[in-house]
């Protein structure tokens, strides 16, 4: 049985590593592409099942975000962020439990002993990949903050020097969490994702046959919802960043 914190290096690209997790991102990532590219170009007016089911997903996720956000047009303007950020987590979760991902690869020798090195890997349980989506995340929140509001009415927000001394430290306080967002964002998605693929390691190395289905079925659920929350976080804090700071 091989747990491995980090991912993989399967080889590089003109100097720059290439890991198992980040294979599996840009799978990910081609799939929605070409997905989206094929949908746009077979559009019908009469729609068959797939288009079908495509709006029924599209037409799903702005209505939660419009119930979110009490607002159509706030919600229409929020949701190529918000939406492109829960496909590319959830598939990338369920990509990661499907058979073949960490069970395919090769065997290397590290330090004396044989290791087992598996081509595919969830992005998510890389906290590379994790980090970056949080970044992402809150640098958009703070772009559409200056957008709405012009640039010093946003950072009026955290720099507070006209109402006193307790409202400049609250201030000082929500830049920090700005910055905390980062960490809480990364590392609740990784150690979730990470958390239970260690747990379906152990359950299929020790009951291989029928015992692990369960826990394969939970983890599209915690899958399901991880990207749910992660979303769902970048939203309402889209909606505060683009507030009145007398609003807020």
């Amino acid at each position: 049985m091989h747990i491995s914190f980090t991912p993989e290096i399967l080889g590089s690209i003109f100097g720059m590593p290439v890991s198992n997790s980040l294979v599996l991102s840009i799978l990910t990532a081609l799939i929605l592409v070409v997905g989206g590219f094929l949908v746009v170009h077979f559009l019908q007016v009469i729609p068959k099942k797939f288009q079908n089911g495509v709006e029924i997903l599209i037409e799903g996720i702005l209505d939660f975000m419009t119930q979110m956000l009490g607002d159509r047009e706030q919600a229409r303007k929020f949701f190529p962020l918000v939406a492109s950020i829960f496909l590319f987590i959830i598939f990338n979760n369920w990509i990661g439990v499907l058979p073949g991902t960490g069970s395919l690869g090769v065997y290397e020798i590290e330090q004396g002993r044989q290791v087992f090195v598996p081509f595919f890997r969830s992005a998510s349980s890389d906290l590379n990949m994790t980090f970056a989506l949080a970044l992402i995340s809150v640098f958009a929140i703070q772009l559409y903050g200056i957008k709405k509001l012009g640039f010093f009415k946003h950072l009026s927000k955290f720099f507070v020097f006209t109402k006193g001394p307790i409202n400049f430290f609250v201030g000082i306080l929500e830049l920090i969490g700005e910055f905390a967002k980062v960490l809480s964002f990364s590392f609740r998605l990784f150690g979730n994702i990470f958390a239970g693929e260690v747990l379906l390691i152990i359950m299929m190395t020790l009951v291989p046959i029928l015992v692990p289905l369960p826990f394969i079925l939970l983890e599209f659920f915690v899958g399901f919802i991880q990207a749910l929350v992660f979303a769902m976080l970048t939203l309402i804090f889209l909606k505060v960043a683009t507030m009145e700071a007398t609003e807020h």
